[in-house]
């Protein structure tokens, strides 16, 4: 059993169940329907907000007892999704296949950040969309949650480098307050992005 499955082995939703508040906010300015992947999901506050607005929505996680609360708050608030179990890590990403891809507060690696970056590059169709609130390399003395290794967050460079080309909707880096369960809470550095494939 990993980190994550024991993490949410409770029925306590460890992050709460309501949406990501940057998510929450900029979601309807950008199209209600089509396909939409939430990577690195949890358990399910963002993915069943997504299908609250009309889209088509998959939820990809490394932990099954994540995907179980997702399914159970689905099916709580009367919405559809689909799971898979993924590892990042050894993730397939078809060609021009989603409208959509969510990354809240997803951290890895930065090897395997880079292939997940690349990867969500490729999927997402052409005048589709990238949308990403995640923690900044600046976090770690702010004491509010995310991980503990510089290696796990984010920078701007990276970001704007791997979508290059795309057209920016939204970028911003600095401070923000987030509640979101037990374990995001208070004053946090972040970065929040929204790019379009041309």
């Amino acid at each position: 059993m990993n980190t994550w499955d024991k993490r949410f082995g409770d029925e306590e939703y460890v992050y709460g169940t309501e949406p990501n508040v940057f998510l929450e906010s900029i979601q309807p300015t950008l199209p209600r329907h089509g396909n939409s992947l939430s990577i690195a999901e949890g358990e399910g506050r963002n993915a069943v907000f997504l299908a609250e607005q009309g889209l088509t929505v998959e939820a990809w996680d490394y932990a099954q007892n994540g995907l179980d609360k997702v399914d159970k708050l689905a099916r709580d608030r009367g919405v559809q999704i689909q799971t898979r179990l993924v590892d990042l890590a050894d993730a397939t990403w078809e060609s021009d296949k989603w409208d959509e891809v969510v990354c809240i507060f997803g951290h890895f690696p930065s090897e395997t950040r880079k292939k997940t970056l690349q990867g969500i590059r490729k999927s997402v169709k052409p005048g589709g969309y990238f949308v990403s609130e995640v923690y900044s390399e600046y976090q770690i003395p702010y004491q509010s949650g995310g991980p503990k290794e510089v290696d796990f967050l984010y920078t701007p460079e990276e970001l704007l480098t791997e979508f290059k080309g795309w057209r920016m909707v939204h970028f911003f880096m600095g401070e923000v307050t987030r509640n979101e369960g037990n374990l995001h809470k208070g004053l946090s550095h972040v970065i929040q992005c929204v790019f379009q494939k041309k």
